[in-house]
């Protein structure tokens, strides 16, 4: 039984952000607090005591202590059951959260090499030692079963697989730690259960849909999907950014090459977005834009989503 809890469902800096006043951030912070959601990364377990968390947000200490499933055991004074962290980028938002998990305990960090190059390049991250915390590097389209802490199976296959996107903006116009041919910057995982075969498909970042990924995606039980803009060019619209959606590697959610447009028809039985930026008018519960993509058969994430498949 594959089991999946949402950790947070915002894009970077969360939902209020720190120094924002946007319509979505005022009401976080007042009238709606259902609106408030930490920066995207999930869990997922195939027995229900070891977890692998895909991406670790720079929110993951005050994700994991609320959620109960990623708590200690009863009894032990030093133990977590996370086994594993799966990076599909190397974005401040997909890795700071490791600094949060220096504290001794065993888990593996699985990445495309050029994240792990960044890694390495960076001396921060040492505080994970190399003989409690393994580097595991993963390839393209390579099916691997990610292994617990103590090398017994997980029972758990991930496949890694290219998306259209970025590399890391902090890396723009500078030498890339891993090179700059443009593999592995931007990653999207299908996660599958080797018991039962249920599996869901994982894409925080996506620039656009190709032919190729519309196959991928076709029939599946479960798509959490880039959802940071609703349009193009949201943030220049709203005073808040320079850069447009596709100019940061993300797709938007509308228009006639957005996500709900590309993905349609593909038989998925449920979508859900996720890395939802704070200027994204879908987050508000009564607005047109969230009627649009309920009524094109999406979800909207939030915190403490928990799904079985």
């Amino acid at each position: 039984m594959l089991r999946v809890v949402v950790l947070g469902a915002a894009a970077g800096g969360g939902v209020p952000q720190w120094n924002c006043r946007c319509e979505v951030c005022r009401a976080a912070r007042s009238d709606q607090p259902e609106l408030k959601r930490s920066q995207a990364s999930i869990a997922f377990s195939a027995d229900g005591a070891h977890w692998f968390l895909v991406n670790a947000s720079p929110d993951l200490r005050q994700q994991l202590i609320a959620t109960p499933q990623l708590h200690p055991k009863a009894g032990a004074l030093r133990h977590s059951p996370i086994a594993g962290v799966i990076l599909t980028n190397g974005e401040i938002d997909a890795v700071t959260g490791l600094l949060s998990m220096r504290e001794g305990s065993p888990f593996s960090i699985h990445a495309h090499p050029k994240v792990l190059a960044i890694l390495k390049s960076n001396s921060i991250f040492n505080v994970l030692g190399e003989k409690t915390v393994k580097r595991v590097p993963i390839g393209i389209d390579q099916a691997f079963e990610p292994a617990l802490p103590d090398g017994s199976p997980s029972g758990i296959e991930v496949l890694a697989f290219t998306v259209p996107g970025k590399g890391a903006w902090y890396l723009e116009g500078k030498a890339h730690p891993g090179g700059d041919d443009g593999a592995g910057d931007t990653l999207g995982l299908r996660i599958r259960d080797r018991a039962t075969n249920r599996h869901f498909f994982f894409l925080a970042a996506c620039a656009h849909v190709t032919p190729e990924l519309k196959a991928r995606l076709k029939g599946a039980p479960l798509v959490f999907f880039d959802g940071t803009v609703w349009r193009d060019d949201e943030l220049i619209a709203a005073g808040l950014g320079a850069k447009t959606g596709q100019g940061m590697g993300h797709i938007a959610m509308s228009g006639d090459h957005g996500a709900i447009a590309a993905l349609a028809d593909l038989a998925i039985d449920r979508k859900i977005f996720l890395h939802i930026n704070n200027s994204n008018p879908a987050l508000l519960a009564g607005s047109k834009e969230r009627k649009l993509a309920e009524g094109a058969g999406w979800q909207i994430g939030a915190d403490g989503t928990e799904i079985v498949l």
